[in-house]
């Protein structure tokens, strides 16, 4: 199972626990304007994802993975992120980037 996790910088950040092994990483772009980070992590056991509010003061959040959309596949994954990102004629875009070494 595969699971997409979202980064929205100065919002808030998702960081992979042990079971959840990045795979793939992406910027999305708003025009040239970076809005929000994704990672396709496999999901190798059911776990709790840490997500950090990172507004003042920062709260941290361990959501289970069981409320978390999952995919079969890594394509499967891939092709809900370009559904994600489809607005029709508004210019957004996926950008690899290396997956993060401390995920």
């Amino acid at each position: 199972m595969y699971v997409i996790l979202t980064s929205k910088p100065g919002q808030f950040r998702t960081e992979p626990v042990a079971g959840v092994r990045p795979i793939e990483a992406y910027e999305y772009l708003f025009g040239q304007a970076p809005k929000a980070r994704f990672v396709i992590a496999e999901l190798e056991r059911e776990t709790k994802i840490r997500v950090i509010d990172e507004v003042e003061p920062p709260v941290l959040n361990l959501v289970p993975t069981k409320f978390l959309p999952s995919y079969e596949s890594l394509e499967q994954a891939r092709q809900e992120l370009e559904h994600l990102t489809a607005f029709g004629s508004v210019r957004a875009a996926l950008r690899p980037v290396p997956v993060p070494a401390d995920a």
